[in-house]
């Protein structure tokens, strides 16, 4: 400020000097005129200095925090303390801030949407199916020895894991296991017969019912790996299996007639009967047997393919885990399947040889043979199959048999799901057993001829994981006794599957 006043002073001199310089003997009107503007000239710098005392007063007032800005600054500052602290606990509790609060439960409706499908890709590969049965049955009295009928309940359950077990090259490993578990056996005393089993699916362990037994009865790997150019879909490949293993599930395989849980009862339908009810196969008690498979398939000519296999499996004690390829199971198997009219067929041929076959007679020796087994669609609702099998070697009861049957889809009543099945069998007597029938304990007939099964059963859906199927047996000339009473059994499956 008297910086300013100074120079206000400095000027008016300056200009009163100058004008007395300049002019020795001014009029008295010039130095009016010079006073008046030097006057308003100083009262403009006054009002200068004032309007300047004006702004940097409004200038350090706005400079200077107020009481509530400051308060403001301090609750926000307190408020991010508090956030800060509740994220870095993952627990919640009620002094939270309700963002913070807001927050975690976001994060959890997160983590519980991500946590199946962590789960899902942790059971990518992963594969489970299963079904539990049971089979109520009765037979009439002729079939027994005692003249009185019996009547039996079963039940079996199964459940079949498949897992991933790494690529080799290009080729895909999986690993597959079986369990099976039941109670329940089939009839007791029999008189003779060819038929294995009027009930294919009945599990029981030696202790008896009382007892729910449950096996390991399959676990073995696989490794399919494609042949030439295109990776997977290469229409070449070739496929290797070993461990324990049902031998049916890769040779004699047929669509309608090789699943006792679903299709017929009867054992000599589930298989080929030589192979099966006539002990060719040589596997254990419970049909499974350690072994080795190597198959090559050809899908080249798609819808049309073929594959052909041969595999190596334990026999006698070998099937049971002893001796185990000491004169094994050998079978070899074509197979072909085509699409003619948009209807499939699969047609298969094969082979085999048993090195420890056990005869109708007690003896062990060698069995050959060889069999057939065809499925065919002929129309939408019809499909029919057949086996032939003979024996060319061994002392079988039986070395012919034929089975030929059909499976109706129930569209033309409106019960598209339902399927009736029909099966007829013809088991023709060797010459052996024809000449050692009458000699031998427990026979003691003339044996001429053929037994002659037949199966009937309606399957009844009642949702897609739960069926009914009533079941029709009948049996004539049982173990080519012509003379031996007619056996009927009449029973009822339920059915539970997923």
């Amino acid at each position: 400020m008297a910086a300013v006043r100074f120079a206000r002073t400095a000027l008016a001199v300056a200009v009163l000097g100058a004008t007395t310089a300049s002019h020795a003997a001014p009029a008295a009107s010039m130095q009016e005129k010079m006073l008046a503007e030097m006057k308003r000239l100083a009262e403009r710098v006054e009002k200068l200095e004032q309007r300047n005392a004006e702004l940097e007063s409004r200038l350090a007032a706005a400079t200077a925090p107020s009481p509530a800005l400051t308060k403001r600054v301090e609750a926000l500052e307190q408020a991010n303390q508090e956030l800060t602290a509740g994220l870095e606990s993952d627990r919640i509790t009620e002094r939270e801030p309700e963002l913070v609060t807001r927050l975690k439960a976001v994060e959890a409706k997160t983590d519980a949407i991500a946590s199946p499908s962590k789960l899902a890709e942790a059971l990518d590969g992963i594969t489970v199916e299963g079904s539990v049965a049971a089979v109520a049955q009765r037979i009439n009295g002729g079939a027994r020895a005692s003249g009185k009928h019996e009547s039996v309940l079963t039940w079996r359950g199964d459940v079949g894991i498949t897992l991933p077990a790494g690529d080799i090259g290009e080729g895909k490993g999986e690993f597959f296991t079986h369990l099976r578990f039941g109670q329940g056996d089939g009839f007791s005393g029999l008189k003779p017969t060819f038929t294995g089993a009027f009930n294919s699916l009945a599990f029981q362990a030696g202790g008896g019912s009382q007892e729910t037994y449950a096996i390991v009865a399959e676990a073995y790997y696989q490794l399919s790996t494609p042949l030439g150019e295109g990776g997977e879909e290469s229409p070449h490949k070739l496929q290797f299996n070993v461990g324990k293993m049902d031998p049916f599930v890769f040779f004699d395989q047929n669509t309608i007639a090789d699943n006792e849980a679903e299709k017929f009862l009867n054992n000599v339908f589930v298989h080929n009967p030589l192979l099966d009810s006539g002990g060719a196969v040589g596997a254990d008690d419970y049909g499974f047997t350690p072994g080795v498979r190597l198959a090559y398939r050809n899908e080249s000519g798609k819808p049309d393919w073929w594959q052909v296999s041969l595999a190596a499996f334990g026999a006698g004690e070998g099937a049971q885990f002893g001796r185990s390829f000491n004169r094994p199971f050998v079978i070899g198997q074509l197979e072909y399947g085509l699409k003619a009219y948009g209807l499939d067929g699969n047609y298969r041929l094969y082979a085999w040889r048993n090195g420890q076959y056990d005869g109708f007679d007690g003896s062990r020796g060698t069995t050959t043979g060889w069999g057939v087994s065809v499925d065919q669609r002929v129309d939408e609702d019809v499909t029919l199959f057949a086996r032939y099998g003979q024996s060319t070697k061994g002392k079988a009861a039986f070395d012919r048999a034929v089975t030929v049957g059909a499976e109706v889809t129930g569209d033309a009543w409106g019960r598209g799901a339902d399927t009736v099945g029909l099966a007829w069998a013809w088991l023709r007597s060797s010459r052996d057993f024809r000449d050692a029938a009458p000699l031998l304990d427990g026979f003691g007939f003339d044996a001429r001829g053929a037994e002659q099964v037949a199966e009937l059963y309606y399957r009844w859906h009642l949702n897609k994981q739960l069926s009914l199927t009533p079941d029709l047996q009948y049996v004539r000339r049982a173990a080519a006794n012509p003379d031996a009473d007619s056996i009927t059994t009449l029973g009822i499956r339920a059915l539970y599957a997923f």
